[in-house]
């Protein structure tokens, strides 16, 4: 098994709707990861084309609960690569998501809801 290390940062939350019971944010996700094939010598980091990631494997990670997600690429996808001469990858990317969130309005105004983010991993 291959241990991935991840990091998620929430960069803003762009709308909260009651009648459709969902939330849509844009988030930063970083994923880390060590690959013995991609070894080289050197002692400096080297940063890939965000279009190079169709040649390496990345983990399978997904949002759960999500009703609909895009990667952005204006003007050009918003991934990073970043190889470490010990094989280590750095993975990046900005993802703007729609998330199902089961809301409890029967106290309205006077409640308190609370969403959550999950992220998981499909296992073969």
């Amino acid at each position: 098994p291959v241990s991935i290390g991840m990091s998620l940062d929430i960069a803003s939350i762009d709308t909260i709707s009651e009648i459709n019971m969902d939330y849509t944010a844009t988030i930063f996700l970083r994923q880390r990861w060590t690959d013995d094939r991609l070894c080289f010598d050197g002692n400096k980091s080297l940063s890939l084309d965000g279009r190079l990631v169709e040649m390496l494997w990345v983990p399978d990670t997904f949002i759960v609960d999500s009703k609909k997600s895009f990667l952005h690429d204006i003007t050009v996808e918003n991934r990073l690569i970043r190889i470490y001469p010990n094989g280590t990858v750095l993975y990046a990317l900005r993802i703007t998501t729609t998330v199902a969130c089961s809301m409890d309005l029967t106290k309205y105004p006077m409640d308190k809801q609370m969403c959550t983010l999950q992220l998981e991993s499909c296992k073969a």
